[in-house]
Order: structure tokens, then C-alpha cells, then sequence
């Protein structure tokens, strides 16, 4: 198949397209000219680049005929001084322009990265609760196949710094004098971006010219876990001197304290998830201390 993929550079992005290429398809990325291209420089040979800064956002879609499905992971949370409405671009005008596009090109299936986080959280989850709106409205015209899927907390090495569960990891590694933390009562899905990839391909699959118009999915690994359970975890995992000051930060405004995905749509199609939080921290650990071994060495 031939596959768009926006936010190709970044996490989740990146672990994507290097399982699309180890399927055999054809796959066409969307970046910036200047976007930090070092989570896929062992394979953008092998990627068909467009740069959005330089080229219009049709040009992808004139030029390699037709696209088969897209894949929308690229993503603004506001977590580096964002204007509201900067944060509304990236997370639903420029989706919507890419989903108009490739709609009119007639492209099959729109594969969209949800939240899920409430819509009225944050500006971040909002623009991604209005963008599937648009989705869903879209699916119900007949102009696209609409698959939204709304992601939990998803972890591995070499995830962005912003993230919590990489802060905390990265903190007890470092063994930062004190982290300060909510009383973590709050309960919380993590998923390890080796199950996410799977049940992306295997929606990708079961998508292949078929399905309905709209199809949502919860994607997690169907548990949740206390935070606080969870960073004493990676504490202990890390062997880290790190003082934990639970208490030390007040919850958010409208703070979620229980959060875990159905997964039972997923499992229906024959996906389960793989890789358990214990051994899923243990991994993610081990190979963060091998990358900064790594980059101790040159």
C-alpha cells in the first residue's frame, strides 16, 4: 500500500513507518525542512520526503498518484509555551486541511491519533475532540473512511523529554536530588509503543478497502495504575537516590483520576497487548541507559 504519515520524526511517528517499511509498503512522510530527522536517518532514503514549509499540501497527492490511507500522528500539546491558537493549527486546522485533501484525491481510509483525555481538559485535548468531529462528519458524508483511535499513555526509550513518564525515568537515571510530584492517586493506562505500532498495523489491515465509514477504537493496554505505584516502580527499577516529594504539586484544574482504555474492539480483531507494564518499564530502562551509554561514547 501506498501510506501518508504525518509526524513521521517524531515518537510514535518513527517507530510507524520503520514497521510500514518492514511490511513492504510504499511510505510518503510530511515533515518540515527543518525538522530533526534523527529518529528515522537510518531509513528517510528509503521514505519518500515532502517538506510542508516548501511544497503545498496537495503536492504529495498530484505527484505519487493515489495514496491509499494516511496516517495522522503529528501533534501539538502545548507543553512549550504554545498560543491557544497555535495549539488549534496543529491539532485541527492543518489535520482538517490534510483530511479535505486527501478526501478529494480520494484517498480510502484517514487512520487519525486521538486522545483520550477529556475534551474540555486542556486546549490540547479540545482540538483533537473538534478535529475527530470533522472526521466523523466527514466519514458520515461518504467522502473518507474515518478510523479514529483514541490513545492512552503510550512509553518507550527515547520518548520526548515533555512526556511524564520519561521525565520521571529520566529523573531517578539521573538521580535528581527531588522530583516533585501530585499525591499520584490519580490512575492512569501506559501502553508500550511496541503494542501501539501493532494495533496500528493491524488496523491498517483490516481497513484494506473495507470497513465502516467511521470506526473508533480505545487504544491501551486496557489497565490503569496509580502514578504513584508507577514512579515508586520506576524508582525501584532504576535503583535511583532520587527523593520523591509526593504532594508537592497541586492536581490540574478538572485532574482525570481514573483513566483506562476498552480495548475489547481491538481484541475482537485478534490484537492483545504484548508487552506487560513491569516488563515493559524494565525494557524502556535498560535501553535508555544503553542510548546514553551510546552517546557517553563518541
Amino acid at each position: 500500500m501506498k501510506i501518508l504519515v504525518t509526524g513521521a520524526t517524531g515518537f510514535l511517528g518513527s517507530h510507524l513507518v520503520k514497521a510500514l517499511l518492514n511490511e513492504g509498503h510504499q511510505v510518503i512522510i510530511l515533515k518540515r525542512s527543518f525538522s530533526d530527522t534523527g529518529r528515522v536517518a537510518d531509513i528517510l532514503p528509503r521514505l519518500t520526503s515532502y517538506d510542508l514549509d516548501l511544497c503545498s499540501l496537495e503536492e504529495p497527492f498530484e505527484e505519487q498518484s493515489k495514496i491509499d490511507s494516511v496516517i495522522h500522528t503529528a501533534t501539538c500539546y502545548g507543553r512549550s509555551g504554545e498560543s491557544v491558537s497555535e495549539i488549534f493549527e496543529a491539532n485541527a486546522a492543518f489535520p482538517l486541511r490534510l483530511l479535505e485533501t486527501a478526501a478529494s484525491f480520494a484517498t480510502d481510509t484517514f487512520f487519525n491519533t486521538d486522545t483520550s483525555l477529556d475534551r474540555f481538559l486542556n486546549p490540547y485535548s479540545l482540538a483533537k475532540k473538534q478535529f475527530a468531529d470533522w472526521g466523523r462528519l466527514f466519514a458520515g458524508q461518504g467522502r473518507i473512511r474515518f478510523v479514529n483511535i483514541e490513545l492512552e499513555h503510550f512509553y518507550g526509550a527515547g520518548d520526548d523529554a515533555s512526556k511524564f513518564l520519561t521525565h520521571v525515568i529520566d529523573s531517578c537515571l539521573d538521580n535528581a536530588p527531588e522530583l516533585p510530584l501530585t499525591a499520584g492517586a490519580q490512575r492512569r493506562d501506559f501502553i508500550h509503543i511496541d503494542d501501539v505500532v501493532a494495533a496500528y498495523l493491524l488496523l491498517l489491515k483490516n481497513n484494506s478497502g473495507s470497513g465502516q465509514a467511521f470506526q473508533e477504537y480505545d487504544l491501551g493496554s486496557g489497565e490503569a495504575i496509580g502514578l504513584r505505584e508507577l514512579v515508586e516502580t520506576v524508582h525501584r527499577l532504576t535503583g535511583s537516590n532520587t527523593h520523591l516529594n509526593f504532594g508537592a504539586l497541586p492536581y490540574r484544574d478538572n485532574e482525570v483520576m481514573e483513566s483506562h482504555a476498552d480495548i475489547s474492539s481491538l481484541v475482537a480483531l485478534g490484537w492483545s497487548c504484548k508487552v506487560g507494564l513491569a516488563d515493559g518499564l524494565r525494557k524502556t530502562i535498560e535501553e535508555e541507559v544503553s542510548r546514553r551509554g551510546a552517546k557517553g561514547t563518541h
